[in-house]
């Protein structure tokens, strides 16, 4: 999976080992899984990708930069890009304890853990061939990213500047516990409600309403 042998079999497992499933350390009793690789692969893999296509589009605004790289590294992206090279398979995880969240977030969690292995295990330079060469270039279509706007939010924000509407978006509800909590989005154009979306994080349950407002727009 990663192109060679790794030198230290423990930090690739150790990326593989979910919260749900973590053991505490004899030696410090601190509780192991792969959230803190985790947090190391996400800056890494948010670095080399930024690197990438700031060279790649060398006249292009950040902007678009952002745009691009947002869609790549999204967790829905992740979690599709971990399910093809056959990471979701190798995943250590307590399947009494997994909710909702958990199953939303765990694939693409393990590959950001993944990368944080690999550069702990065999230093930055071979980390950046990775992602480049192992899952950017075979599994990312630039040019279709491109000229496939999923940003919902962005769409509906541009129209209302165009046709001088006032839109704003507010969080109506939220349900659930602490932890597995879903929100409810609403879309409010010129002080009338128009659509409602809901996910597990704010970002998601707003661009599920702008969706659902570009689909009755036509703006798709």
């Amino acid at each position: 999976m990663i192109g060679s042998k790794p030198k230290n079999l423990s930090l690739y497992k150790l990326a593989l080992q979910h919260t749900s499933a973590s053991k505490e350390s004899v030696k410090s009793g601190f509780r192991e899984s792969n959230e803190r690789l985790e947090y190391l692969g996400d800056a890494i893999l948010g670095a080399v990708i930024a690197d990438f296509l700031f060279k790649k589009f060398p006249y292009k605004e950040e902007g678009f930069l952002t745009d691009i790289r947002s869609r790549i590294v999204n967790r829905e992206s992740l979690n599709n890009l971990a399910r093809k090279i056959g990471l979701n398979k190798l995943i250590v995880f307590d399947g009494s304890r997994k909710t909702v969240l958990t199953h939303k977030s765990m694939h693409g969690d393990a590959l950001e853990a993944l990368v944080g292995a690999i550069y702990l295990d065999r230093g930055f330079k071979y980390c950046k061939k990775f992602i480049i060469k192992r899952l950017i270039g075979p599994h990312f279509d630039l040019d279709q990213i491109i000229l496939t706007n999923s940003n919902f939010k962005s769409l509906i924000i541009e129209w209302a500047q165009r046709e001088n509407k006032a839109l704003r978006f507010e969080i109506i509800e939220e349900k659930g516990s602490l932890h597995n909590k879903e929100f409810i989005a609403q879309i409010v154009i010129d002080e009338k409600p128009f659509t409602t979306g809901s996910g597990y994080s704010k970002k998601k349950a707003e661009q599920a309403a702008a969706e659902k407002s570009c689909e009755i727009l036509q703006l798709k």
